[in-house]
């Protein structure tokens, strides 16, 4: 980094890092791996994954994957993987009028189609976990959702709601207002009492990237990295624009091999699924997915999505 907003992103993180030392807390488990580059030399049993085994080794990729593997790391630029698709996919219907019959439906296509999860609203994480019983589909709620402008504490309730009537996974929405007003330290305690309340469940930070300068995307994952959560996730899908592999790119790049990157908003065929892929996502959010698994064009998503 060179310039002077680099510089102040720096500064920014390292107070937040004091301030965590203070209280006696480290930072989220991982770092980047150096990797081996494009030329690596080394045989399997030395390698440190430099993310470019799944375009040089399709074969063992593909075997990793007959094993029982969900998702399989690739670095930035490697292209996209095109096996397997559906297992990326956290199958969303989010709109607020989300009917039974729509809900039923969406947990029927993710059965069919092998979906990673649906991804629904915490109201209705009971009724789409009873349909899902006994398939390996996980049932994703949002909480915070669609402003993420509401006090830790709700977040942390709705999530242990949301956790007791059967979610497997948490996206949680950033206090926008507290990053752009440069109040880190309510941004940090807001997305780890989620972390901690869904515990040992996975957390997804959405940061709405659409709202975000560069430096804003910069400082929220570091926050999200800081605060102990899994994923750093692009958008609602309701906000100002939706995913880019621009923003993907830059999301890996800050998180590095520590958090996964999922990409949502706008995502309705199978070229942009696999441009977020290669850009560095592990998992896509949509609701035009069955149009992205079987490549059949552009299908109508439900409003946001």
């Amino acid at each position: 980094m060179s310039t002077a907003q680099d510089q102040e992103i720096r500064d920014i993180v390292e107070a937040v890092v004091q301030r965590l030392r203070r209280e006696g807390i480290g930072m989220a488990a991982g770092a980047p791996d150096a990797g081996c580059g494009d030329s690596c030399s080394r045989g399997a049993a030395e390698c440190t994954g430099c993310g470019h085994s799944v375009r040089k080794r399709p074969e063992d990729a593909r075997k990793i994957v007959d094993m029982g593997a969900v998702r399989l790391g690739a670095a930035s630029g490697v292209g996209a993987v095109r096996g397997d698709l559906a297992r990326y996919i956290d199958h969303t219907l989010l709109k607020a009028d989300a009917t039974r019959e729509e809900l039923k439906r969406l947990c029927e296509e993710a059965r069919t189609y092998g979906f990673a999860s649906v991804c629904v609203n915490s109201a209705n994480v009971r009724f789409c976990k009873s349909l899902l019983q006994g398939t390996p589909v996980m049932t994703v709620a949002v909480v915070g959702f669609p402003l993420g402008a509401m006090v830790p504490e709700a977040k942390a309730f709705e999530t242990r709601e949301a956790i007791r009537n059967g979610a497997d996974e948490i996206d949680m929405v950033i206090n926008l207002g507290a990053l752009k007003s440069r109040d880190y330290d309510l941004v940090l305690e807001d997305i780890r009492k989620v972390v901690q309340a869904a515990a040992p469940r996975k957390v997804k930070v959405i940061l709405e990237t659409g709202s975000l300068t560069r430096n804003e995307k910069i400082i929220a994952c570091t926050l999200a990295k800081m605060a102990g959560a899994h994923f750093v996730k692009t958008s609602t899908g309701f906000g100002p624009g939706g995913a880019t592999a621009e923003d993907v790119a830059l999301m890996k790049e800050v998180v590095g091999e520590a958090l996964e990157v999922k990409a949502s908003g706008g995502i309705r065929t199978q070229e942009d699924a696999l441009a977020m892929i290669a850009a560095g996502a592990t998992r896509i959010g949509a609701s035009a997915s069955v149009a992205i698994v079987t490549g059949k064009g552009k299908e109508k998503a439900a409003k946001g999505y």
